[in-house]
């Protein structure tokens, strides 16, 4: 898929509005809706090939799966299925698939109440240089880019998949 057409990002949520602001949004949301989880899902700023949502702020029952969201969110963006993304938690790091929002929340949500997620293609990942002793959720990088094999000014294009919960690596020089 080409890349989009070059859009004005703009702010962040964060940057929108004050903390005050965003505690006492989530204070009203939390009093009408015990039962629900305030998320806030923004695109990558340097995102060329997902398409932006329609929304920013999703109110997402408890029980659901990140399996279930990242399908939800799929649609939203009508994304063809061979088409790839990602959902940061925090901009840090990829949630399981199958934790609930509520386990997440109770996890990563922010000082202002919000649960926090930013999208993006596999683009972002970009390359790596020297990659050692990494992990992601648990999933260690093969022994190939751990050790002396590699020098560390070789440039690596490391590749991150899920399947069940599970997460595998992958490179190409």
């Amino acid at each position: 898929m080409p890349p989009s057409e070059k859009t004005q990002h703009p702010k962040p949520f964060k940057q929108r509005k004050s903390l005050a602001t965003r505690r006492h949004e989530v204070a009203g949301i939390r009093t009408k809706f015990p039962t629900k989880i305030p998320v806030i899902i923004e695109r990558y700023q340097r995102e060329k090939y997902l398409p932006p949502l329609d929304k920013t702020k999703f109110l997402v029952p408890q029980e659901l799966t990140m399996t279930q969201f990242v399908t939800i969110i799929r649609n939203r963006m009508t994304l063809m299925p061979n088409q790839a993304f990602y959902l940061l938690i925090n901009n840090s790091g990829i949630a399981s698939m199958s934790v609930t929002m509520a386990q997440l929340y109770k996890d990563h949500k922010d000082e202002d109440g919000f649960l926090y997620m930013t999208y993006a293609s596999q683009e972002m990942f970009g390359h790596c240089v020297g990659y050692k002793n990494r992990s992601v959720d648990g999933a260690a990088a093969p022994d190939d880019l751990r050790g002396s094999a590699h020098d560390a000014s070789e440039e690596l294009s490391v590749i991150l998949t899920e399947s069940s919960g599970r997460f595998s690596w992958s490179w190409r020089q």
